[in-house]
């Protein structure tokens, strides 16, 4: 069992919601973190379809039994019956209950017509697992092929588990929900989107590979970040206030599921697909360290015109990052952080992430760093 890195309120002190994808360990993580609340499981189908056609029998309920000595209740997979919101408010305003409320999609509540509670529940996010929690178990090559979320990474065979997940998020959070109308062209989708992982998103491209409108495409990207199969990275810029320049890029939440719907088969060192995985895997990790730190800044990529870019931003020039899965760096591996150096001369810190053995620093202050060294200085707060 890890020990994850997201802080949650003490029992009974907080009402928050809890979204991860589907297997990142939210429920395993609340019932460690409140072994005396009172438990809804919506996944059983006897609680849904009870609650689903009288969401105030929570409150009858509660109000019959109590909450236990905590007073905090957990309501599992709370998308599934946003009615029951209007059921926790009054228990929050009238009986001074917390609650913590966990889903693998935001979709329904957000944008629906469910109460959210008018500000009173806090946010929290978890994703797959990261380097500082699994500790002396952390292997990269195990974790860009077999993915973040614990189960798979724990696996000796994850295929089998990742085309499970795969059509079960088809069949239980596009289909059920009504998300598509499309499955069959959801799914080639899912297949198009995965090869653009970690690139900026051609919509056109897309839709003509899946055979959609750009639109539609746009749409289905749309879906993925509400069901927290992945999320955006927007390019930088100077004034916030304005609208982006540039295209986005996107990145899977899991780098199993975008290995398994790529076909990139064993991921070894040297080859385009480790490079892109192991992208992915910097991201993840960024990510990660800036929402479990609660930190105000935004991650970001930076390119100009030409092509010339780099990988991540974070804050207001105060750490630039590229990842290259190499074990030499070169001089052009160096091309877009001198780049943003030129035009930056405020940016704090350069780094590459890279699988050199030895850190070093280049005569204009380029830090070249290995994967494993990264993660310790960014998870013992060396690094912001």
């Amino acid at each position: 069992m890890f020990q994850r890195e997201l802080s949650l309120p003490e029992p009974g002190t907080e009402t928050f919601f809890l979204w991860g994808p589907r297997q990142a360990g939210k429920s395993t993580l609340l019932r460690q973190r409140y072994p005396d609340a009172t438990w809804v499981d919506l996944l059983k189908t006897d609680e849904f379809r009870r609650y689903a056609t009288r969401p105030e029998m929570l409150r009858q309920e509660i109000e019959a039994t109590g909450a236990g000595p905590s007073r905090h209740v957990v309501i599992d997979e709370i998308q599934k019956v946003p009615a029951m919101l209007d059921e926790v408010h009054w228990l929050i305003e009238n009986r001074g209950l917390s609650f913590a409320l966990c889903g693998s999609s935001a979709r329904k509540v957000r944008r629906g017509a469910a109460n959210l509670l008018g500000g009173r529940a806090l946010r929290y996010e978890l994703l797959g697992l990261v380097s500082t929690e699994l500790g002396d178990e952390f292997d990269l090559d195990r974790l860009l092929n077999h993915g973040y979320l614990p189960r798979m990474y724990e696996s000796s065979r994850p295929r089998r588990l990742q085309d499970a997940y795969i059509a079960n998020y088809l069949r239980e959070e596009i289909a059920a929900e009504g998300l598509v109308r499309n499955l069959p062209a959801f799914s080639e989708f899912l297949d198009a989107a995965a090869l653009s992982d970690c690139e900026p998103v051609n919509f056109s491209n897309i839709a003509r590979d899946c055979g959609v409108s750009a639109p539609t495409a746009r749409a289905h990207f749309d879906i993925l970040e509400d069901t927290l199969l992945g999320r955006w990275l927007p390019r930088w810029q100077q004034r916030i206030k304005r609208r982006l320049a540039g295209a986005p890029k996107f990145y899977f939440a899991d780098v199993g599921v975008v290995n398994r719907l790529a076909r990139r088969g064993d991921l070894l060192r040297g080859s385009d697909a480790y490079g892109k995985a192991f992208e992915n895997w910097v991201h993840h990790e960024l990510c990660a360290y800036i929402a479990y730190r609660e930190l105000d800044d935004r991650l970001t990529y930076w390119r100009l015109p030409s092509g010339i870019e780099v990988d991540f931003v974070i804050g207001n020039m105060r750490l630039a990052i590229e990842a290259k899965a190499s074990a030499k760096i070169t001089g052009r591996h160096l091309t877009g952080l001198r780049a943003i150096a030129q035009e930056h001369p405020d940016l704090d810190r350069k780094i590459i992430v890279s699988l050199e053995s030895r850190p070093r620093r280049t005569s204009d202050g380029i830090n070249i760093i290995g994967a494993e060294d990264f993660v310790q200085h960014l998870w013992h707060d060396d690094l912001l």
